[in-house]
């Protein structure tokens, strides 16, 4: 029988304790970058439902509606002229702070922005 002392056991603990930690970080990662991505797509969504609703007065209304059922939440709302701005946050399961998008949608022609001014 040999006298390691317990440095196997002891060795593995803090293998086992370092695995699990880049896990949690790695995890911790992903969920942020998941955020930022359904943050994003919420907030062009949201930005769409509200300029396509500019002139029945109920952009931004519409905005919360598509917004929430995405899974976020409507941080800002504006319409200015044909335009919509929204800002959107999602909080992630993780302990950090939450991810925000803001996005503008207006009236478009042959993938162009139209210039209703002129």
């Amino acid at each position: 029988m040999t006298d390691d002392g317990g440095f196997a056991t002891v060795f593995a603990a803090w293998v086992i304790t370092g695995l699990l930690s880049l896990v949690l970080m790695v995890m911790t990662v992903a969920g942020a970058v998941s955020a930022r991505h359904r943050a994003e797509s919420a907030a062009d969504l949201g930005a769409l439902a509200a300029a396509a609703h500019v002139l029945d007065g109920r952009a931004c209304a519409r905005a919360r509606w598509v917004v929430e059922r995405a899974g976020a939440e409507l941080v800002g709302c504006a319409v200015s002229g044909w335009d919509a701005t929204v800002e959107v946050a999602v909080r992630p399961a993780a302990l950090i702070g939450p991810a925000r998008a803001t996005a503008r949608a207006g009236p478009v022609v042959d993938g162009q922005a139209v210039d209703l001014e002129r």
